[in-house]
């Protein structure tokens, strides 16, 4: 950085009078500043802005932060007006008019439309399973008036709402026209949102750290804030996201009061924080997470099914949980597609697990998928510890039974990037990678893009088949939890079949923060920045 003889006049300028400033009135005014920012490491790096264009995570909390929605799921996870002020359905069920409340406005001034509405449900579903439905289903999705639009479908769709409210990313975040006008494939490169934070584009530090500002044109609902839905309230004038690789050093800064709260500390520093007066540890997703591994479909080996079903065989899910999720407080296996206690959980087709694994039928299943020594390449992300350590155990086992893998080690923005590639590994592909989906979306098969079989269309690993894509699609049409239910197992029962995933178990993840930091939201799939403040 160069300083000019312009700048150090204007400095020494600015020093007299601060000089002239009571020493407490400058104290002052630090601590309210301080007081009125909170500073937060989150898991992974911000490499992708646009939530549509990935499933991130924190991507999707960067979403929440920037961007509004039409409904939102409140603390019992039902669908609720958020951008929405009145919605009706005609009596044939078939056309659905929604009117856009009074005073929502785009971060750069302009009014929000029915238009921005209409180009965003558009190009949301041109990636999420639900919205693949309600494209499939509508006959129009059309503007009506600045303020009203409407969705005309084919026959009554009565999970209409539900889908578009979906449990997990891609949440259907409403852009700006000119950016939902992009093709889901090409990110948006704008951050303007009409959300209750605007990101602050000359503090972002890519690598180092982001930075949000409170919307102070923001028009919160009425309602007290409940879960994703009712009145977004910020308490707070900023918030920074510190990019803190090192878990200790994270640590420390928390310990010290420079940061205000870390997502998902390693569990070995849960006594730590237990101990320390100043600071907690809070569950914010009660139902966990599912970790699991995804393999790329489209390239050897694992195009054949017989290799997928090896990796079915060779995991021992007791050995990664005490990897990812070693406190056994918070961790369990999981053997359902649906995951654990949601209201689709069954044992269809569970017979393939076993303590410990088998690795010799693992070894077996690779020699028959014609398997010829093609090179394994691990996705490693190094700054998620559970994974990284795991993803090093999957490649010993691997190498164990013969194949030939090979870690290819970047933090998680680099894993998100390079996973949506999907060319062979010699032209910067993949083959492995782990990623995990919140317990609670996987009982949505229709919302949730690790539940689909529709090829190179779908989520990252792109698994097809025809037969469990026309089960799927059964899904919006059973009338009663029964029927759904049976179909659920009918699902699984092709599901473990193919193995478009192999699930590594459920872990439930605190957060750890400083005890002057309330109002954190705890809500599945995403963590929201309204509603904190700091004492």
């Amino acid at each position: 950085m160069t300083i000019s003889r312009r700048d150090l006049i204007k400095t020494s300028l600015l020093a007299g009078t601060v000089v002239s400033m009571r020493p407490s009135v400058i104290q002052a005014q630090t601590a309210a500043t301080a007081a009125r920012t909170v500073r937060m490491v989150m898991s992974g790096d911000l490499r992708v802005f646009d939530p549509i264009f990935t499933t991130a995570t924190i991507t999707g909390n960067h979403g929440y932060a920037i961007y509004d929605t039409l409904f939102a799921l409140d603390s019992k996870l039902k669908p609720q007006p958020q951008m929405v002020a009145n919605w009706s359905v005609s009596t044939d069920k078939k056309t659905y008019t929604f009117e856009l409340r009074d005073g929502l406005g785009w971060h750069d001034g302009a009014p929000v439309t029915a238009a921005d509405c209409v180009a965003s449900i558009r190009r949301w579903a041109q990636v999420a399973p639900g919205g693949k439905l309600i494209m499939a289903s509508a006959k129009d999705i059309s503007k009506k008036d600045d303020k009203t639009f409407t969705i005309e479908l084919k026959e009554p769709l009565g999970l209409l709402i539900d889908l578009l409210t979906p449990l997990g990313t891609p949440f259907l975040f409403i852009m700006r026209e000119k950016d939902a006008s992009r093709p889901a494939s090409e990110q948006v490169t704008a951050n303007i949102g009409s959300g209750p934070f605007k990101f602050n584009e000359a503090l972002a530090k890519p690598g180092a750290s982001f930075t949000y500002d409170r919307n102070e044109k923001y028009v919160a609902r009425s309602e007290q804030p409940d879960g994703f839905a009712g009145g977004k309230i910020v308490n707070v004038d900023r918030i920074i996201w510190e990019n803190i690789a090192n878990h200790q050093t994270a640590f420390a800064a928390l310990q010290a009061g420079e940061v205000d709260f870390l997502e998902g500390p390693p569990s070995d520093l849960y006594p730590a924080v237990e101990s320390d007066p100043n600071l907690a540890l809070q569950v914010l997703d009660k139902m966990g997470w599912v970790n699991g591994v995804r393999m790329n479909c489209l390239q050897k080996p694992f195009d054949n099914v017989k290799a997928r079903q090896a990796m079915l065989h060779l995991i021992d899910q007791e050995a990664f949980s005490r990897i990812i999720t070693p406190d056994p407080r918070y961790s369990n296996a999981v053997t359902s597609v649906f995951g654990n206690d949601t209201l689709y959980s069954n044992d269809e087709n569970t017979g393939w697990f076993k303590k410990g694994g088998d690795p010799e039928k693992a070894k077996q299943l690779f020699k028959e998928s014609g398997y010829a020594g093609e090179k394994v390449v691990v996705l490693q992300p190094t700054n998620f510890t559970g994974y990284s350590n795991a993803l090093q155990f999957l490649a010993g086992a691997l190498r164990k039974i013969g194949i030939n893998a090979e870690l290819a080690p970047s933090d998680w923005g680099g894993v998100v990037a390079r996973r949506a590639n999907k060319g062979p590994v010699e032209e910067g592909g993949w083959s492995i990678f782990i990623t995990g989906w919140p317990n609670l979306t996987l009982s949505d098969p229709i919302g949730t893009p690790a539940l689909s079989a529709d090829g190179d269309k779908g989520f990252f690993g792109w698994p097809k088949n025809d037969e469990y894509e026309a089960l799927r699609a059964k899904w919006p049409e059973t009338a009663t939890i029964a029927e759904r239910q049976a179909l659920a197992r009918k699902m699984q029962g092709l599901y473990w079949d193919f193995v478009p995933t192999i699930w590594l178990g459920q872990g439930v993840y605190p957060s750890a923060r400083r005890k002057a930091l309330t109002g954190v939201i705890g809500m599945p799939s995403a963590l929201p920045m309204w509603n904190m403040q700091k004492a």
